[in-house]
């Protein structure tokens, strides 16, 4: 299992465990983490899934794709480590990842 601790815009944190292979957004539903609605269920279709990168880990979770930058283009507040959680995928190396979720999505 994959450590992630995701903090929402208040500043309160909840650490999980994730599955190998899945994605970020999918440790997100699967632990209610609230303010990220992921509406299109992970097919990089909207941007209700907006998270909030920490620097640490910008590298490690790698570049957006040309279809996650379009999308972002519809993310409440983008900031440059402002990835789409469905495109996140849980790996080794990015255990202890830290994200932040905005105070709204889309």
């Amino acid at each position: 299992m994959v450590h992630i601790t995701f903090i929402d815009s208040s500043g309160e944190k909840r650490p999980v465990e994730a599955e190998e292979g899945s994605t970020v957004m999918e440790a997100a539903i699967r632990n209610s983490i609230p303010e990220l609605t992921a509406e299109c269920g992970g097919a990089c279709a909207c941007a209700t899934c907006h998270v909030y990168v920490d620097e640490a880990f910008v590298s490690l979770t790698g570049e957006p794709s040309p279809q996650e930058e379009d999308m972002l283009d519809f993310a409440y507040d983008v900031q440059p480590n402002s990835r789409l959680s469905c495109q996140i995928k849980i790996t080794p190396e990015i255990d202890g990842l830290v994200v932040r979720t905005p105070a709204r999505q889309g």
